[in-house]
């Protein structure tokens, strides 16, 4: 008894993933023109890996990556659209037996569908629910504004920019938890900004002079910026910061004939084995270890 009193709480677990996020696209490293003061202030407060890899240049495969630990090839997923196979491992099963809370917020991919993001059906049998997700509010790829996507298979309409709704999704299962004074693991992966790019008018207001896809793809980023700054704000407000291994990363490389450049000036875009097709922004929060 005196050693369960003494055992630390266990650990939160957030994983934050973008959807076709170049490395070259945060203010600290540099951009001329996006601003991205939430991912900064988690890179100064954390750690920030410089050379961090994807284990594809493309989006299905680094996902089940995550998920398992091993290769993408091991698991099936050989390309984006292919399905993770059912006698995978996941870390979110691990976790549910260890007595986690587990949620998954956002785009899945992982179940066989190409195409738009649509909601995935309660009989997928490759749901998120299968990969021992308790809680989720998915879609089978990308989303943009005001999306449909699915609560446990109950289709929802939710209004606003996707990287705002998503977030908010995911603090309601994380604020349940926090007050059961349970350990949660939760995934949010974004659908930003991932083509067709649409963007909120306040987002992309700053990039006026850029073309549209620029215009829109640069204030979809504004949107993800923004909705990280709410997760941390309110773990903080909750009391749980210190205690919750916060990471955000991208699933690949950034996108070509985007102006300025997404890649910082890497060789090579999302698809190619060069690395700005490879190489993403990576960043872990963790202020009770750091």
């Amino acid at each position: 008894t005196a050693a369960a009193a003494a055992e630390p709480a266990r650990p939160n677990v957030i994983f934050v993933m973008a959807d076709d996020m170049g490395w070259g696209q945060t203010g600290y490293y540099q951009h001329p023109r996006l601003k991205t003061p939430n991912l900064d202030a988690m890179a100064a407060n954390g750690l920030r890996f410089d050379r961090f890899y994807a284990g594809c240049p493309v989006c299905s495969p680094t996902r089940a990556s995550v998920l398992t630990g091993r290769s993408p090839d091991r698991t099936g997923v050989l390309s984006h659209g292919y399905a993770l196979r059912l006698q995978e491992k996941t870390i979110s099963q691990a976790l549910k037996a260890a007595g986690y809370a587990t949620g998954h917020f956002g785009k899945w991919h992982l179940n066989g569908f190409k195409g738009p993001g649509a909601p995935i059906l309660a009989e997928d049998p490759r749901s998120p629910g299968a990969f021992g997700f308790e809680d989720w509010v998915s879609v089978t790829n990308f989303y943009d504004l005001s999306p449909l996507m699915s609560r446990e298979g109950e289709i929802v309409e939710l209004e606003g920019d996707s990287s705002d709704v998503v977030v908010e999704e995911a603090l309601g299962f994380i604020d349940r938890q926090q007050q059961q004074k349970k350990p949660f693991f939760a995934i949010i992966w974004y659908g930003t900004p991932h083509s067709p790019f649409r963007a909120l008018e306040e987002d992309k207001a700053a990039f006026a002079d850029l073309d549209e896809d620029s215009r829109e793809h640069y204030g979809e980023l504004v949107a993800l910026d923004r909705s990280v700054g709410r997760l941390r704000a309110k773990l903080r407000e909750w009391g749980i910061a210190d205690n919750t291994l916060l990471v955000f990363n991208s699933d690949n490389g950034g996108l070509p004939r985007i102006t300025p450049d997404t890649v910082g000036g890497l060789r090579g875009f999302k698809g190619t084995v060069h690395k700005g097709g490879l190489r993403m922004p990576g960043i872990m929060e963790w202020p009770a270890v750091i």
